[in-house]
């Protein structure tokens, strides 16, 4: 299957970003620092309490998926100060998300959770795309305006 993507015309990188850190995602661990990690971002920016709760959990969601799905993989925050954006990129090496639309249905689960966790993380984001393959893995792009 070739790769494939959801959300086209969002939470893309470009050359005017800058990489502000980038974390493993083995262990649960590693979901806390990645969560703790975007909340200090976004506090130092200035955003409410809800709003740095909100993004922190699609952080949280994803990162996760990255670790159960995917078996492991990493994160990576992004700043764009042009377009006033934190931007997160969790990348895994897993066998890709066969169907992208079925996924983002809230409860299909292929891990016995709710399967809330791509839909809710969308939904928590201001953008969100996910480019998936089969046996390619697969990047997911959030972000939260400033």
């Amino acid at each position: 299957m070739p790769s494939r993507c959801y959300g086209v015309n969002s939470a893309v990188l470009t050359e005017r970003s800058t990489l502000l850190a980038r974390y493993p995602l083995l262990a649960n661990h590693d979901v806390v620092r990645a969560r703790q990690a975007v909340a200090r971002e976004l506090k130092e920016r200035g955003l409410s309490t809800i709003r740095i709760t909100r993004f922190s959990t699609a952080v949280s969601e994803i990162a996760r998926n990255v670790i159960v799905h995917g078996g492991g993989g990493e994160i990576s925050l992004h700043l764009d100060m042009e377009e006033g954006y934190l931007i997160t990129v969790a990348r895994d090496q897993g066998q890709g998300i066969a169907d992208i639309d079925q996924a983002m249905v809230d409860g299909y689960t292929t891990a016995g959770g709710l399967g809330r966790g791509l839909g809710g993380a969308k939904r928590l984001s201001d953008r969100f795309e996910i480019e998936t393959g089969a046996g390619q893995g697969t990047v997911i792009s959030m972000s939260v305006k400033l």
